[in-house]
């Protein structure tokens, strides 16, 4: 597996995660143009109203055609552009008065691979019980747990973690409770060998207590015997030494570019 290869399956994983679990958002748009993504959803969280370079042919027409369908919609959008691989359409973001959002926003993409099964059998967790969904009562605790751990709108959940997501078979949703209450959440996506993690969110009052690398371990766990054998993520700052004690690696960064104006309005 060389190092382009595994860059481009961590980014094939995350846009069709994207897409895919904003399908059922009354408001979403995905649309493709000259080897663009665009995805827009009026969610208050930029991660589901962004343009992405989706195609190595990509276009600066497509580019131009995203940005200019997000800010017609007037949606708070990023646009996500990989180091060293996306570079060259950073003067076309300036020339149309984007500008970057900052290095704090700058997106860590890993992945594991080989899989290191010793680091995921270590954090497994006796104090968490972790739980597949299987019914609304399941994504309504899926809702409260990642809401409450990321600190966001609960629109996002409800916009994104929605029942029908269950009949996916590509999309495995968890929570992992603890004496009965739910205090962190995680989804798998699988796109061919590849398994997604996203949604680790832990509660304030249950952190540091290694919920969100079990529950890691538990998604990549499940994904290996689904048949996957390269798990990938998009990790925050804060939680990236977490995933790379389970054996994850930086193989790309994300730059956000925002449009300096829209931001000041909001």
């Amino acid at each position: 597996m060389t190092y382009d290869e595994l860059v481009a399956l961590e980014h094939e994983n995350w846009i069709s995660y994207l897409t895919g679990v904003v399908s059922r958002t009354s408001r979403a748009e995905v649309t493709r143009t000259g080897g663009v993504v665009t995805i827009l959803t009026g969610l208050p969280m930029d991660w589901f109203n962004q343009v992405l370079i989706e195609r190595e042919e990509a276009t600066r027409a497509g580019v131009l055609a995203g940005v200019a369908q997000a800010r017609e919609r007037g949606d708070h959008f990023v646009v996500r552009l990989r180091e060293g691989i996306d570079d060259r359409f950073v003067p076309t973001l300036t020339r149309a008065g984007l500008a970057p959002a900052g290095q704090e926003t700058s997106t860590p993409g890993m992945a594991a691979f080989p899989i290191d099964d010793r680091a995921i059998a270590r954090h497994a967790s006796l104090e968490l019980e972790i739980r597949r969904v299987t019914d609304d009562a399941g994504i309504e605790a899926h809702r409260h747990a990642v809401t409450a751990g990321f600190g966001s709108d609960p629109a996002v959940a409800l916009g994104t973690a929605c029942p029908d997501i269950l009949d996916r078979p590509e999309c495995a949703v968890y929570v992992g409770y603890v004496d009965g209450a739910p205090v962190v959440s995680g989804l798998g996506w699988r796109t061919g060998r590849t398994i997604g993690v996203y949604s680790i969110a832990t509660i304030q009052s249950a952190r540091r207590r290694g919920f969100a690398a079990a529950m890691t371990a538990r998604v990549v766990a499940d994904g290996v015997v689904a048949g996957g054998d390269i798990a990938v993520l998009q990790a925050s700052e804060m939680g990236r030494p977490i995933y790379e004690r389970l054996g994850f690696r930086t193989v790309v960064r994300y730059v956000a570019y925002v449009d300096p104006t829209h931001r000041s309005r909001s």
